[in-house]
């Protein structure tokens, strides 16, 4: 079973009011969405659009504020790649704005590590837990609450790397200086929150005794009773005090508290956070296991094994290597722990903390679709550094042979055989240079700026995403993420002028061509215009969630494995078209050669070609009400041509590539 510990936000830095973008609007607003219990649809649309405000109002003061409000809530969310970039953009903006050794910066430090321990990106994390400790020493008082906060999160990173005894004096500091600061300890939240996680804690390392089962009751009880007595059993933070006493209960043999809890703790998190997030996984899990335990109490033959406690449960977070990684993205991490970070450690010291790490590029397992049957070729543990050009002329070399004379196995698996175009020059791990990695994928060492739209335009969307997609282990220095990032902000010109373009596709292939082929009775080509159709489609829902977002779709072989993973996520657009795609491809063959053609005696396809054209309509239909909803058409139109000029008069842009018209 496994624990869902509380974590604290830490506030956001201090900030200023600006004529054009209200810092305290911004924040009144969001915190009405969640005190209205709507965050999991409209949080994002709200912090996006904030960004956005605060950018073009020059207020990067309230920018910090946004983008530190952002990391809490893709971290609600379990969206860990989504929040990389948000952490590093926050990091340097508060270097930028010159905030080292301010409150400002401790409070951004403490987000950043939390974040990363929430991720699984535990080295990053401590680092970032650490200066956000030497920093809160010389910033915040000794009874400030976000010095409690972060002895709180930090602890969470020291149990979940397997440090159980400073984890709970890092618990301990942090309620001593709740209670001394707290004007009311009985209705205090944040004490309500340390409680349960010491008492996940206590659970954690009791191995089940009487005792710690006791100390964890006692715990669990305290901060259920506060959030009763404070009135704020709306809360969603009280979910995880729900599920916390859950843990207890179930630990402790009593099934049916566990399954009353943890159904009180999933519903809200349902309402608070949406379904689609990793907490709600988390505690749906548990809730199954704590309903077959209640079950299996109910069966005569097995009651008397119910009745013994139950193994006390397990922290969140995975161990730090695994013996049966999930996939390739899995397995590199664990063989940089395993092999590359000892090594850089003794050989590397004066350049480990300037050395990115992580696997990005081509690959199934770079965007984390691998399978059993993608480890025939280009598979095991590999992983890539990438270094600054002074370094890699100083290192790179030497850095290459160490990598290359690792271990070729790790945790049961080998690298299999690499195919030609993964060797030499298309080789996909080992020491890379920064501009020449991404030269290698995109044929530019960093991102085009806004000015060249046309450089823009002749990078296709597979090419993007092999340049932004998989994990970055470490970047300490942060110059790898960095121009990784670039890359991810595509202009909006640039994405409206393609949103354009797919509209054309869509109406051309799916609302024109499509019809008349079928009528011509030439499947082949009616084939292709489906073919055209869906590509066409697939590639303007990813636009319309905007790649900074959602990243980019990927080529043909993993673009259907993306677009359901898009789908599934909270607070997306066009999230029904995956499903009717498929529909779509699924039907494609008996409406294009099921027969005759339509109208000459089909009548065999006759069916199916009409619901590929009522389904191809009723796409075009939600595509025009998601265009109306962004404000970016004002015209009922569903031929998706006619739309075109609607969405190029919002390009600001006069350069010619962008606009078709």
């Amino acid at each position: 079973m496994t624990a869902t510990p509380t974590t604290e936000d830490s506030g956001t830095p201090p900030t200023h009011d600006d004529a054009t973008f209200d810092v305290n609007d911004f924040l009144a607003r969001l915190d009405a969405v969640f005190a209205n219990h709507s965050a999991a649809t409209k949080a994002e649309p709200l912090l996006l659009d904030a960004m956005t405000d605060a950018e073009n109002a020059d207020d990067f003061a309230g920018l910090l504020t946004v983008l530190n409000e952002t990391m809490g809530f893709y971290r609600s969310q379990g969206r860990h790649q989504d929040n990389q970039w948000i952490i590093q953009r926050a990091i340097e903006l508060a270097l930028r704005l010159g905030l080292e050794g301010t409150e400002a910066w401790t409070t951004t430090l403490i987000n950043a590590a939390t974040s990363q321990r929430a991720a699984g990106n535990y080295e990053q994390a401590e680092d970032l837990y650490e200066q956000a400790l030497a920093s809160a020493r010389a910033t915040l008082a000794p009874t400030d609450r976000r010095l409690a906060a972060l002895h709180n999160n930090y602890s969470m990173l020291l149990s979940e790397t397997d440090r159980p005894a400073k984890a709970r004096a890092e618990l301990e500091e942090a309620l001593r200086i709740l209670e001394s600061s707290s004007t009311d300890p009985t209705h205090d939240v944040d004490i309500a929150s340390t409680c349960t996680n010491l008492a996940l804690l206590t659970l954690q390392n009791g191995s089940g005794g009487e005792q710690a089962l006791s100390e964890a009751r006692t715990l669990a009880d305290r901060a259920l009773a506060i959030y009763r007595d404070a009135h704020a059993e709306h809360s969603a933070h009280f979910a995880s005090a729900l599920a916390g006493a859950a843990q207890v209960s179930f630990a402790a043999g009593d099934a049916v508290a566990a399954v009353r809890d943890y159904e009180r703790a999933l519903a809200i998190i349902a309402e608070c956070y949406g379904e689609h997030t990793e907490y709600y996984a988390v505690t749906a899990q548990n809730l199954a296991e704590a309903r077959a335990a209640l079950a299996a109490q109910d069966a005569p033959a097995s009651a008397s094994a119910a009745a013994e406690p139950q193994p006390a449960p397990q922290q969140r977070a995975e161990p730090a290597t695994h013996t049966a990684p999930t996939n390739g993205l899995q397995l590199a991490r664990d063989y940089w722990l395993a092999y590359v970070k000892p090594m850089l450690d003794e050989r590397y010291a004066e350049f480990a903390p300037r050395i990115a790490v992580g696997l990005v590029g081509h690959g199934s397992e770079c965007y984390g679709f691998d399978d059993a049957l993608s480890r025939d070729h280009d598979f095991g543990p590999r992983l890539c550094m990438w270094l600054t050009a002074s370094d890699y002329a100083r290192i790179g070399e030497q850095l290459q042979a160490d990598y290359e004379s690792l271990p070729a196995q790790c945790n049961g698996f080998a690298r299999t055989a690499a195919t030609p175009r993964a060797q030499g020059a298309g080789r996909r791990s080992g020491v890379f240079e920064i501009g020449e990695f991404f030269t290698s994928i995109t044929g530019y060492p960093i991102a085009p700026g806004e000015n060249e739209p046309h450089l823009w335009m002749m990078l296709d969307e597979a090419t993007l995403a092999a340049a932004t997609n998989g994990r970055v282990f470490a970047d300490a220095l942060g110059a790898f993420s960095k121009t990784r990032q670039s890359f991810k902000l595509m202009p909006d010109d640039v994405r409206l002028a393609l949103i354009s373009k797919r509209l054309g596709m869509i109406a051309q292939a799916g609302q024109y061509n499509l019809p008349r082929m079928l009528q011509r009775g030439d499947g082949a080509a009616a084939w292709l215009c489906v073919s055209e159709f869906a590509d066409a489609v697939s590639s303007l829902v990813f636009l319309i969630n905007n790649p900074v977002t959602v990243g980019y779709a990927p080529y043909y072989k993993w673009r259907f494995a993306a677009l359901r993973a898009l789908s599934a996520r909270a607070g997306m657009r066009l999230t029904d078209v995956c499903a009717q795609l498929e529909q779509v491809l699924r039907l494609a063959s008996a409406a294009c050669f099921g027969g005759a053609g339509f109208g000459e005696g089909g009548a065999g396809a006759a069916p199916n070609v009409r619901e590929v054209q009522r389904i191809v309509g009723d796409i075009c239909a939600q595509t025009v009400q998601t265009l109306q909803d962004l404000g970016l058409t004002t015209s009922d139109e569903d031929f998706l041509e006619w739309q075109r000029p609607y969405i190029e008069a919002h390009i600001t842009s006069d350069a010619a590539c962008l606009h078709s018209l």
